[in-house]
């Protein structure tokens, strides 16, 4: 297959795919070309579109490769979408969340320590999401369950993997200033909904919770029933 060829059925299955395609699947499909062929047509891809300046990119999402729109062009994909899905995390939920992808493998009584709050409720919206999963359980006591973040995860905040994280220290350093943290928040690739909006709908906490009872105080050990 020529280059060109092998170029033009990348983008077709990017295009197809619904979410992030690797480099093993793609040369599971193009057999005779090999794993450097492939990651060099998608480069050249990727060069196309900077080349005419296009609305979309090659994006690297959870280890794989799919087509999304660029982040500058987040304000008219959302005046596109004129029905609005409430699909946004809530602050406690959002919190919770931050807490298991920098703490993984972790505890929910870990999770809970941190926050001061009981999380059931909130620990099991965000496995329906899919954001969350169990990945095993700990070597103590009651062998609690440990919790971390998805592939759903990495793909929802547009994160080439855990990596692409910010670190401890500049949320630290952002704490301080909320608007700081806004604008340091990245937009999602597909252009959908912008970390920031999404941030500062949390920070103003305008909306109740979406989970259905609001958060518990966490119960001392003496009274804790499991």
């Amino acid at each position: 297959m020529e280059d060109q060829q092998l170029k033009s059925a990348i983008e077709a299955l990017l295009f197809l795919g619904g979410g992030p395609l690797d480099l093993d699947r793609l040369k599971g499909i193009f057999e005779d070309a090999s794993k450097e062929q492939i990651e060099a047509q998608l480069q050249a891809l990727q060069a196309d579109y900077d080349a005419r300046e296009a609305g979309v990119q090659v994006a690297e999402v959870a280890n794989g490769y799919q087509i999304a729109t660029r982040p500058e062009q987040a304000v008219w994909v959302r005046k596109f979408k004129t029905v609005k899905v409430t699909t946004r995390l809530s602050r406690p939920a959002l919190e919770t969340l931050a807490i298991i992808a920098y703490k993984q493998p972790v505890t929910r009584p870990e999770i809970e320590a941190i926050r001061g709050v009981n999380i059931g409720g909130i620990v099991r919206n965000l496995m329906e999401r899919r954001l969350v999963k169990i990945v095993g359980k700990k070597d103590v006591v009651g062998k609690p369950l440990l919790y971390g973040t998805s592939v759903e995860f990495l793909q929802y905040f547009g994160l080439k993997d855990l990596s692409s994280l910010p670190t401890l220290r500049e949320f630290q350093e952002l704490d301080a200033n909320e608007d700081a943290m806004v604008e340091a928040l990245p937009e999602r690739n597909d252009g959908s909904e912008p970390l920031q909006d999404e941030a500062e709908e949390a920070l103003d906490a305008a909306a109740p919770p979406e989970d259905s009872a609001p958060e518990e105080a966490v119960p001392s050990e003496a009274t804790r029933q499991e």
